[in-house]
């Protein structure tokens, strides 16, 4: 039984319908689209601290007031915890209740940021009467873990028990991390790998330039982006950079052998999370899941399954690029546009795999490894990751150009790329702005980066 000829909710029990699962979402470029995530910290302008979930001031009444703008509610348990429209956007929430725009596929970049922009806008009108506010960085500055909400999703109870199970940082990564991704499609399998060997190989860059996260409970961590470290000791099970994917003979049956190795954390059926935390969707392919004997999974379980790991790049029915901190609005629209001028045009593409193709696995694994604490300054090869951030932005403007998306007034996606010029070019990143601020006008207090940098 192929992936086409099974309906979602059809048992599987081999591995092939979950290959050409990956397979059906090859796309032909001209119906190429860009989906742009980001997350921010909502809290309250009284005190600073995060959004319980109920109350005046919570995430269930800013979920309810967006409703106003065509957003419909997702319940769980008769509670609001995400809501949808018909273009295929979102908005979801992180264990702590961090807010998650994940857009609508879109043509341009133009349309992308107009997106983010119409997004921002809302949940600014609904702030002020919330008594409440949001902010775009890497990791919560101010307040410990433990200090956290956590928000009423099942699938987060099962998360939160396994995590400490497997590293010391997962609860961190779930409480207190934010991020800004951008989802792409491929054309062929030869396609994807291509990408996916580019943008593995270039995700330390993007954490480089948009490294947002210098803070830990009120003060320096020691990092730029303390976000990127974090996931450093997440699960090593499902994290990292993926070496296979250079290995000769990658593609989407390699890719599936890794998911399968991958322990689970639930099962979804009839509304309910079922704990599998920890189990073999090998075993679930067979029959023998200790957590639903006798039963096989359906191209749905697989979907969600796809979810729970957690690399630099994730493949799905497309290319997820997860190695940036969270930020402002103009680095939400240099996202999808560095990634795009990267990928998108083939003779960006190329020269892209022609900078990278050589790096061996030890570079990679030290740019990994030394980005998330010196991001523009680490040493890399003759010069440092700046000098090759400036060189990659480069071949990303080249990309966008060649693509001649214009806007109403006749400009190309290029101009995205500005603010990502001027912190390579300055070799400042937002990270150290950040810190200069908190030792100068700051005078050692976090607080002010809550009115300084909120949206």
């Amino acid at each position: 039984m192929s992936a086409n000829d099974c309906l979602s909710g059809e048992p599987i029990t081999s591995k092939r319908p979950l290959i050409e699962y990956l397979e059906a979402g090859c796309k032909p470029p001209g119906a190429w689209r860009i989906g742009t995530e980001h997350e921010k910290f909502a809290y309250r302008l009284d005190d600073l601290r995060p959004l319980d979930y109920e109350g005046a001031q919570g995430v269930r009444a800013l979920l309810e007031e967006l409703t106003q703008f065509g957003w419909s509610a997702v319940l769980e348990a008769g509670k609001p915890i995400a809501l949808t429209k018909p273009d295929q956007s979102s908005i979801t929430l992180e264990p702590a209740g961090q807010i998650e725009l994940s857009g609508a596929p879109l043509e341009t970049i133009h349309q992308t940021c107009k997106e983010v922009a119409d997004h921002l806008q809302q949940v600014k009108i609904l702030a002020s009467g919330l008594g409440i506010g949001f902010l775009g960085l890497g990791y919560q500055p101010k307040w410990r873990s433990s200090e956290m909400p956590w928000m009423p999703k099942s699938r987060y109870a099962i998360m939160r028990k396994y995590m400490p199970r497997k590293g010391k940082l997962g609860l961190e990564m779930m409480l207190a991390t934010c991020t800004v991704q951008v989802n792409l499609d491929y054309s062929s399998e030869a396609g994807m790998v291509r990408m996916f060997r580019v943008a593995l190989a270039l995700q330390p860059i993007a954490t480089a330039l948009w490294a947002n996260s210098p803070f830990k409970e009120g003060k320096p961590s020691g990092y730029l982006s303390y976000r990127s470290h974090v996931w450093t000791d997440t699960d090593p099970d499902r994290c990292g950079t993926l070496p296979f994917v250079f290995e000769a003979g990658f593609g989407f049956e390699r890719y599936v052998d890794y998911m399968l190795d991958v322990p689970m954390y639930f099962v979804h059926r009839q509304g309910k999370y079922i704990d599998a935390a920890g189990q073999s969707f090998r075993d679930f392919l067979a029959g023998k899941l200790p957590a639903l004997p006798g039963a096989y999974p359906t191209l749905d379980d697989w979907s969600g399954h796809l979810t729970t790991a957690f690399p630099e790049v994730r493949l799905k029915q497309f290319l997820e690029m997860r190695g940036a901190d969270g930020g402002p609005w103009s680095r939400l629209c240099a996202l999808p546009a560095f990634w795009v001028g990267l990928l998108y045009d083939t003779g960006a593409r190329d020269a892209a795999w022609d900078m990278v193709k050589n790096w061996t696995p030890e570079e990679h694994a030290g740019l990994r490894r030394e980005v998330p604490r010196q991001a523009l300054n680490t040493p890399f090869g003759s010069g440092c990751v700046g000098d090759v951030a400036l060189d990659v932005l480069e071949i990303a403007h080249e990309g966008l150009s060649r693509r001649a998306k214009l806007d109403g007034v006749g400009l190309d996606e290029t101009h995205f790329l500005k603010p990502l010029f001027h912190i390579a070019e300055s070799g400042f990143t937002p990270a150290e702005e950040l810190l200069a601020a908190f030792d100068r006008r700051w005078r050692g207090e976090v607080d002010p980066v809550f009115k300084e940098y909120a949206y």
